[in-house]
C-alpha cells in the first residue's frame, strides 16, 4: 500500500468516524468539520470532497464554511499554533511590539508555518481576554499581559 493510499484511507476513516459520531444532518456540518480538522490537523481537499459527497453539498460551500472559521484550517498547520490577538485593546497596550518579537523569534510572517512544521503563526480579531492584553494563545494555553521580553521564555516551554 502506498503512502498516498494510506493517507486517503486515513482521511476517509476520519470522515467516517465524524459521521458516525454526529450523523449526516446539515445541522452537524461544523461539528463534523471540526472533528475531522482535529483528527487530521487540517481539512485537506480529499476530506472536503468526502464530506461533500456524503452530505450531497457542493464542495465550494464546505470550503466557504471551513475557511470562515478560525478554528478550522484548509492547510496544514504546525504542531504548535500561536494565535495573536490583533484587536484594538491588545494593540494599544503594546501588542504591536509583542507581535514583532514573535515574528522575529520564529522568522515567520502572519499565516505562515515554519519549515520544520513546529510553529504556525495566525492572527485573530479577539481571543476574549481584552482585560489582560496583549494576549497570545499557544495551542490551548492563553498568555495575558505579555511583554516582548517574555516571548523567548514562553516559546521555550514548547520544546517538543
Amino acid at each position: 500500500m502506498t503512502i498516498e493510499t494510506k493517507s486517503e484511507n486515513f482521511v476517509v476513516e476520519a470522515v467516517e468516524a465524524a459521521f458516525q459520531h454526529f450523523g449526516d444532518s446539515r445541522d452537524e456540518l461544523i461539528p463534523i468539520l471540526n472533528e475531522v480538522n482535529r483528527e487530521l490537523g487540517y481539512l485537506p481537499a480529499a476530506a472536503l470532497e468526502e464530506i461533500s459527497r456524503r452530505m450531497k453539498s457542493p464542495r465550494s460551500q464546505l470550503f466557504s464554511v471551513a475557511s470562515f472559521y478560525h478554528m478550522l484550517s484548509t492547510k496544514p498547520l504546525g504542531k504548535h499554533i500561536i494565535q495573536f490577538c490583533e484587536s484594538a485593546p491588545c494593540h494599544v497596550v503594546g501588542g504591536r511590539e509583542v507581535w514583532q518579537t514573535i515574528q522575529d523569534e520564529l522568522h515567520l510572517e502572519p499565516e505562515e508555518t515554519s519549515a520544520d512544521g513546529k510553529w504556525s503563526l495566525v492572527t485573530t480579531s479577539c481571543l476574549g481576554l481584552c482585560g489582560v492584553g496583549p494576549v497570545i494563545m499557544i495551542d490551548d494555553d492563553a498568555y495575558g499581559n505579555v511583554k516582548p521580553e517574555q516571548i523567548k521564555e514562553i516559546l521555550a516551554r514548547y520544546t517538543d
